[in-house]
């Protein structure tokens, strides 16, 4: 997942004095209700023992993180992942765990009145390639392998809340569903968060929390959307000399380019931040040959739909700018094609930071003692903020980086708090059974 955080009041001062009012607003307050509630929440003695527990399994939790790295979860074929973390979470206490038709790994934890649902979701797949060395290294206090922080940290966390509220006996009025997603990354494009919450046959939640990246300070409520596509221009193609005058793939795509990128940078020079990139390109095949295929892959970002779609329709418009031009200029053979594919949609949006999920999330940061950050991210939190269902996105506690390289680490630095943390927003948003807190004070 790609993170961009939300700078605070001190960092926008530093930034000049108009920049520092608009960001300033960004800076998350919390009504106190809310900071009450996570208060009362975690003085509870079941919470406690929870938390305690969490300290206790850090061992096993370390263990549970390098089992998980070491099951390989390239793109597209996370199944031997998803059936060893449905494994595990099963012995960690889950009521029910099934895998459905795209390999997603469910966990129903059933609540006293079942009324609601509130998902814990982390995802299963990582960048890497089937046939990476996933062997985790520890050097130090620190775990080195491709894919230990993205995130299969999550994965880790999620089994030890899971571990943390049997030990502990919490129970919850809403029904918890922990869910091990598929196609977080890249060209899986949320498709397992997309078919858990499909409109045909998906379940309906109330609330959705997302566990991706680390520390306990993230708070990602705003979904960072992007369309992504691969433009082919395909011609007959043929000699350089004996077949010049015929239609050039190569010069049409490089004619939508210009009238792409011209046009992108009018419209993204103003209002919320909107990105544009001609990502990849690829095509012929000798100097001495004109080429009968070009292609380009091209990604575009905003948080703003009308934005997003904005630009997807410049690209549209340049494209067929272009096919008519280079079809225009051709002395001599067929006309040129072109293949418009969408290779990737994530869905934009925002819960907004008075919505009482962020409320919660910033007041657990505060609890916890760390400063809450207002983010907006590309992460399986788009779907369901984008269906209008509350939802955030946050770290699995510790420290980590390199995510999506070979040298990806993550270090143990008070890793618990980042369970404690994902319980307390767990049950501020799923509520406390009441037999629980009565079945402690017997205790």
């Amino acid at each position: 997942m790609n993170r961009i955080f939300v700078p605070t009041a001190l960092t926008a001062l530093l930034m000049g004095a108009t920049t520092s009012l608009l960001l300033a607003q960004q800076t998350p307050t919390i009504d106190k209700r809310y900071a009450d509630e996570i208060k009362k929440l975690a003085d509870q003695p079941a919470v406690k023992t929870a938390f305690q527990t969490f300290i206790d399994l850090e061992p096993q939790t370390k263990q549970d993180l390098i089992t998980l790295t070491e099951t390989p979860s390239p793109p597209f074929k996370e199944q031997v992942r998803a059936k060893k973390f449905a494994a595990m979470i099963k012995e960690a206490g889950a009521d029910s765990v099934w895998i459905d038709e795209v390999n997603n790994v469910l966990a129903k934890r059933k609540g006293r009145s079942g009324k609601k649902t509130v998902v814990v979701e982390a995802h299963l797949d990582t960048v890497f390639p089937e046939g990476t060395d996933v062997k985790v290294k520890q050097k130090g206090d620190t775990l080195y392998a491709p894919g230990v922080g993205d995130d299969t940290r999550g994965l880790a966390a999620v089994l030890a809340v899971v571990k943390g509220m049997e030990k502990a006996g919490i129970e919850t009025e809403a029904d918890v569903l922990f869910v091990g997603a598929v196609g977080e990354e890249g060209l899986g494009d949320l498709r397992g968060v997309k078919h858990l919450l499909r409109k045909d046959g998906g379940i309906k939640p109330d609330s959705y929390i997302a566990v991706d990246g680390d520390g306990i300070s993230s708070i990602t409520h705003r979904g960072l959307g992007s369309h992504r596509y691969r433009i082919t221009f395909k011609g007959p193609g043929g000699h350089s000399y004996g077949s010049f005058g015929i239609v050039n793939p190569h010069s049409a795509l490089g004619k939508a380019i210009y009238h792409f990128t011209t046009e992108a940078d009018k419209a993204t020079r103003q209002g919320v931040k909107t990105t544009y990139s001609v990502s990849v390109i690829g095509g012929g095949t000798s100097v001495n040959a004109i080429p009968y295929e070009s292609w380009a892959e091209i990604d575009m970002r905003s948080e703003s739909p009308e934005k997003l779609n904005e630009v997807d329709q410049l690209l549209q418009t340049a494209i067929q700018k272009a096919l008519k031009e280079e079809n225009a200029v051709k002395r001599q053979g067929p006309d040129l094609t072109v293949a418009v594919k969408k290779i990737g949609d994530r869905p934009s949006g925002r819960t907004e930071a008075t919505a009482a999920i962020v409320q919660r999330a910033v007041a657990v940061s505060k609890y916890l003692n760390a400063e809450p950050q207002l983010e907006v991210a590309s992460t399986n939190a788009n779907t369901p903020i984008a269906l209008g269902i509350p939802a955030v996105t946050i770290g699995s506690g510790g420290i980590g980086g390199g995510e999506h390289a070979l040298n990806e680490w993550w270090l143990n630095d008070k890793g618990y708090l980042g369970m404690q943390r994902i319980l307390l927003l767990l049950l501020a948003e799923a509520g406390l059974d009441k037999s629980t807190t009565a079945s402690a004070k017997k205790k």
